[in-house]
């Protein structure tokens, strides 16, 4: 009955920590440009009233009781998108940085066949994104290996603006997930195991709303993990073969 209720809807799955500030602008700007859509929001074990105020905004709140990760909390909603039968799940940030304007971009070619999973990029127009040095410096650095490794040209593997179908949202939910930063190492896992992916021009702004999800990254950590990452990629494809 819930798969049929939700035949061929969209899930707009927000994963926030501490953004009770953020989450109005950002929960009306989808109300007025994705109305048809169910916005769920993932409290990632906020110490604000997140949940609260999303709640108050009748978005669907799943309350994590403690901070488990940026990519842990976006597997929550992707297995809540599954079990609920929604056939399409956007993902976008709560603090504001990704416009509601910008969802058919990345959901289009999803709708329509042409790619299993499809991701906003903020760098393929010139200049039109400012964020910080070391934002930056991380995605090029992570562009130029995905690219590598993927076969084709990508420039923002650590966007959180992506629009995806049921089929890899299954994939999704499985180990191949991880629980902190999912960014280069999954797209990688995911083409390798016969995924469609593009990459779309969209417009970002940068967060100005103080702490988000993201604050806090250390860049050498980051860099460190997101190598080894993609090396047990590898080995793990070929233990699979």
């Amino acid at each position: 009955m819930e798969n049929e209720k939700n035949k061929n809807s969209v899930a707009i799955i927000i994963p926030a920590y501490n953004e009770a500030v953020s989450l109005p602008d950002v929960i009306s700007d989808i109300r007025k440009n994705c109305s048809e859509a169910s916005i769920v929001v993932v409290d990632d074990g906020s110490t604000d009233n997140t949940s609260g105020v999303a709640r108050d905004l009748g978005a669907i709140v799943l309350r994590l009781p403690v901070n488990i990760g940026y990519g842990a909390a976006l597997q929550t909603g992707f297995k809540y998108a599954l079990k609920k039968g929604f056939d399409y799940v956007v993902i976008m940030d709560g603090d504001g940085q990704h416009l509601a304007s910008e969802i058919d971009k990345v959901l289009g070619p999803v709708r329509r066949g042409e790619y299993d999973l499809v991701i906003g990029s903020r760098y393929i127009e010139k200049d039109s994104y400012e964020g910080s040095f070391l934002r930056k410096f991380g995605s090029m650095l992570f562009a130029k290996i995905a690219s590598f490794f993927l076969g084709f040209k990508i420039t923002d593997p650590t966007s959180g603006f992506q629009a995806m179908n049921r089929k890899i949202l299954k994939y999704f939910v499985t180990p191949v997930y991880p629980p902190d930063y999912p960014d280069a190492d999954v797209l990688i896992a995911s083409k390798r195991s016969g995924f469609k992916i593009r990459e779309v021009a969209v417009k970002m702004l940068s967060n100005s709303f103080g702490e988000s999800m993201h604050s806090g990254l250390k860049p050498l950590y980051y860099i460190f993990k997101m190598c080894f990452s993609i090396f047990l990629t590898f080995l793990r494809k070929r233990s699979m073969e």
